[in-house]
């Protein structure tokens, strides 16, 4: 299978002995009732064999619909995946599964989802301090909430719960490209989705994000004060203003810096796409 057919939202790419793992939201189950996540695998970043069912709610899993941007790290010598869900009557939450293997099965580590119970929340992302404590960041749904914020929380050691209060690093509109957006149900506001936290070889830390700009879906960044997580972000120039987000950041087996987001931002249209970038120190510019 080649990229350029592979239907999915909010890809991530976990690079694990030699193979790359794509993960992402299934683009034909995303605004509806869903039931599991798929993974591709290939040597390239074109060719993939799969999709390989990773995770399948056999009847007895919490959420029944919106299953969004599942996320694979190795953590602790086990492969920890992140992912978003909802249920009718419960705001939609973040919650951590775990496997042997990046191909799965996948099985529920948290009970229920990690990120407040009566928050609206989506996208947590794992970011590991350089203490080694675990944080999930996340975004506070802005249709909940107006301004969308992108928050950290703090993680047991297992990720499976949390271990402090969830923290705001910034809000949608901070960004001075971001415009506000519409819902269906009237609420009109700053939309933050996405988050994924990437240290630059100078030891920056930066915060990729995607929200709205005049150029339709767009892949922001904004940097540390501190070079962590309690740090003040600012928002730098988006790293992809035309119809493009949800995206994050890996090195190839070459040790190419590269960004993968999913465009265009159209139901059943959307694709993986990659893009390499040049880690100039305390910043990322295209290559």
């Amino acid at each position: 299978m080649k990229t350029c057919e592979i239907n999915i939202r909010d890809p991530f790419v976990l690079l694990h002995d030699g193979r790359y793992y794509l993960y992402g939201t299934r683009g034909a189950t995303c605004w509806g009732e869903a039931d599991g996540f798929d993974v591709y695998h290939g040597t390239d970043l074109e060719n993939w064999e799969g999709p390989v069912e990773c995770f399948h709610n056999d009847g007895s899993f919490w959420a029944d619909r919106n299953y969004w941007a599942p996320e694979v790290h190795l953590y602790r010598g086990r492969f920890c995946m992140l992912a978003s869900f909802k249920k009718e009557g419960m705001c939609r939450g973040t919650a951590t599964l775990v496997s042997d293997s990046p191909l799965g099965p996948f099985e529920p580590l948290s009970r229920g989802p990690v990120t407040p119970g009566d928050w609206e929340c989506l996208d947590g992302t794992l970011y590991v301090s350089r203490e080694g404590r675990p944080y999930m960041v996340f975004c506070h749904e802005w249709v909940q909430v107006g301004d969308g914020t992108v928050c950290a929380m703090p993680l047991s050691a297992d990720l499976s719960r949390p271990d402090g209060d969830p923290f705001v690093l910034f809000r949608g509109s901070d960004g001075g490209w971001a415009r506000t957006v519409h819902h269906s149900s009237g609420v009109e506001g700053y939309v933050t989705d996405g988050p994924f936290l990437y240290r630059t070889k100078g030891g920056a830390l930066l915060c990729l994000w995607a929200g709205f700009s005049r150029d339709g879906y767009t892949e922001g960044v904004a940097v540390s004060s501190t070079g962590e997580i309690d740090g003040t972000f600012t928002q730098e120039e988006p790293l992809f203003r035309k119809d493009g987000g949800h995206g994050m950041v890996f090195r190839t087996m070459q040790g190419q810096v590269m960004l993968t987001l999913h465009t265009p931002n159209e139901h059943l249209k959307e694709r993986p796409a990659f893009y390499p970038l040049e880690d100039v120190g305390d910043r990322l510019r295209k290559a």
